[in-house]
């Protein structure tokens, strides 16, 4: 497999980050390119790869995301935490990230390329962070990684519909067994990610070094359908308290 292609094709300066962040062109795989965003943080202790939901579109506009999703919009309050934060976007052969595209052996390639760059660049612990439909994407790529290419994953709005190809409660959640944390919030009315759902993920999760269910009860000023990026399920109104959150437990996650 081949990785990194070209480099920098932007390059931004956040001083009040101590950060840069520029788009990497990786081949993933053969003829297969992804732009990925990436926020390097001067004596950052691990990178956080996020993973957004819905179409997995990053939308960049001469080298910043446009998307809403919460893990993107939440970039910088990652990079705040003092992590490296790396995004990739849809790779160019597809149009949008479906359900089954993220449980593909194309994906996991596409993510073991990302990984492997990210641990090469920094020689840092790499967390996957997924959220809604990027969860699908995280719990596939911790299952078919094995213990040693990542130190955790962390899955915010599981998608839990059992009809929904990649469910996390219906993936094969014992070979995980790295740190994991199901973030969700109570009020969150998506019918495809249900909060009361959270303990059959943490049920399957039989193997787990350590795992651990935050369930929120937060968020406000919801707008749009229930299951989009402006409402309860995305963490609306309480991005800067959700990252607090998940960055402390991924310092910590025996705590």
């Amino acid at each position: 497999m081949r990785l990194l292609l070209s480099i920098v094709l932007a390059l931004y300066a956040v001083p009040a980050l101590a950060a840069d962040h520029r788009i990497v062109m990786l081949e993933t795989r053969p003829g297969v390119m992804i732009s990925l965003y990436y926020l390097k943080h001067a004596g950052a202790k691990a990178t956080v790869v996020l993973l957004p939901g819905g179409n997995g579109m990053l939308g960049l506009d001469d080298g910043d995301p446009t998307s809403k999703d919460f893990l993107v919009r939440s970039r910088e309050y990652f990079a705040a935490k003092g992590f490296n934060v790396a995004i990739p976007d849809k790779p160019s052969n597809e149009e949008h990230l479906d359900f089954n595209f993220r449980v593909s052996s194309r994906h996991i390639d596409d993510l073991k390329t990302i990984t492997t760059f990210l641990k090469k660049d920094t020689h840092l612990p790499i967390w996957l962070i997924g959220t809604s439909r990027g969860t699908v994407s995280a719990t596939a790529a911790a299952i078919s990684f094995g213990n040693d290419a990542l130190a955790g994953i962390v899955l915010t709005s599981s998608v839990t519909a059992s009809d929904k190809p990649g469910a996390v409660p219906f993936q094969k959640l014992e070979a995980i067994r790295i740190p994991v944390l199901v973030f969700h919030n109570k009020k969150d009315e998506c019918d495809i990610c249900k909060p009361a759902d959270v303990p059959l993920i943490m049920n399957g999760l039989k193997n787990a070094a350590v795992k651990k269910a935050i369930l929120v009860n937060g968020g406000e000023g919801p707008t749009g359908g229930v299951c989009g990026a402006s409402h309860l399920h995305a963490y609306i109104g309480m991005e800067k308290e959700a990252v607090e959150i998940i960055s402390n437990w991924i310092r910590n996650p025996e705590s």
